[in-house]
């Protein structure tokens, strides 16, 4: 089955970890995210995907190729304007073929069951099936309401509480018969959920909805971010993890130097080549980077540390994000879902929190930020 993957947003939420990287292309316990979602349709037979690209498209392409490496055929294609959600898929139409296609956004995070949805989908005899996953609080997204056979009866965009009739909103991923794309203009920004959704709808397409409970986070922001390596690690998602499992609960990939005096606490998940030092220690639900090297007496928990970022001796950090290849000098604090970018220099003593965000490549003095 063939499928496609829009990832040509540009992440502007996730900054400034996507200055330097595409959203999709972040690392999600040591792999690229879009590695993650890939392997899981791989897993349903979906094994030819067409990647739509816009934002920094020469990444995809180092990294996948033509996807022999995942046992996959991708076919990369860039949009040279932003098409938006449906466009960017009219835009690789001639490339689907007459069978039902896949679309899945590239900032999801699921364990949908691939191959439940497109038996339900062709048991309907769907035009559109879409995803549905229940949420706690309806009036922050679009809801979808069905009837007693699961079709859709319309689209209520971001509800007031007195108009709330359902809790399920659109999951972000589709089965879809590539003769609706006939009526969607080419080279036109256009929206599945505001344009042609309604307007199949209203034409009397069958549209069907297909309610699920399966884990499902959007990466939106760096908090989402942070929470998905966390639910990977406490078991709620099913992600492989690279590494051999050293201690309970503790995965560390290849020549990994640990000193003896310092603490491990599983969940956590240590790359290829990184370093512990001495009194050092390494809390739950922590993900360490290749390369990363952890200082002595510092004190890392609940923290993604990109590839090749060093910890000075003391340094702390909880609850936060680092990017690729930044240096902290002894002494520094980041705390309290704080973002550092890649190629930063920190001088000691610094302290981020708050929530922060600083940028790639700055240079900060020791002392210069107590925030």
């Amino acid at each position: 089955m063939k499928g496609v993957m829009l990832v040509g947003g540009f992440g502007t939420r996730m900054r400034p970890l996507t200055i330097t990287t595409p959203k999709p292309m972040l690392p999600l316990v040591n792999v690229p995210f879009l590695e993650v979602e890939l392997l899981h349709l791989r897993r349903y037979g979906v094994d030819e995907v067409i990647l739509s690209t816009g934002y920094m498209p020469a990444v995809f392409d180092a990294y996948f190729g033509d996807g022999s490496r995942i046992d996959m055929r991708l076919t990369h294609i860039t949009e040279e304007e932003p098409l938006g959600t449906c466009g960017a898929v009219k835009n690789v139409a001639e490339l689907l073929g007459e069978e039902p296609v896949i679309v899945c956004n590239g900032d999801i995070l699921t364990d949908l069951d691939i191959g439940a949805l497109i038996e339900y989908h062709r048991e309907k005899g769907a035009a559109v099936t879409i995803t549905l996953t229940p949420v706690e609080d309806p009036t922050a997204y679009g809801l979808v309401p069905l009837d007693d056979d699961g079709r859709i009866k319309e689209f209520l965009e971001k509800p007031s509480w007195d108009q709330v009739v359902t809790d399920l909103i659109n999951a972000g991923t589709y089965v879809i018969d590539p003769r609706v794309f006939r009526q969607v203009p080419p080279d036109t920004n256009y929206s599945f959920e505001r344009e042609l959704f309604p307007d199949l709808l209203s034409q009397g397409e069958p549209l069907f909805g297909f309610p699920s409970d399966c884990y499902w986070l959007d990466l939106g922001t760096p908090a989402k971010y942070l929470a998905a390596h966390h639910d990977i690690l406490e078991g709620r998602i099913d992600v492989s993890l690279r590494g051999e499992e050293i201690a309970r609960r503790v995965f560390a990939g290849n020549d990994v130097q640990i000193d003896d005096s310092a603490r491990l606490y599983g969940p956590l998940l240590i790359g290829d080549g990184a370093s512990i030092g001495a009194g050092a220690s390494v809390g739950r639900l922590t993900c360490l980077g290749d390369r990363v090297k952890v200082g002595a007496g510092a004190h890392v928990e609940g923290a993604v540390i990109l590839d090749g970022t060093e910890l000075g001796e003391g340094c702390v950090v909880e609850q936060s994000i680092i990017g690729r290849n930044t240096v902290l000098g002894p002494e520094v604090h980041v705390a309290e879902g704080s973002v550092l970018g890649d190629n930063i220099e920190a001088g000691g003593g610094n302290e981020f929190r708050r929530g922060i965000r600083v940028w790639p490549s700055t240079s900060i003095e020791a002392g210069k930020i107590k925030f």
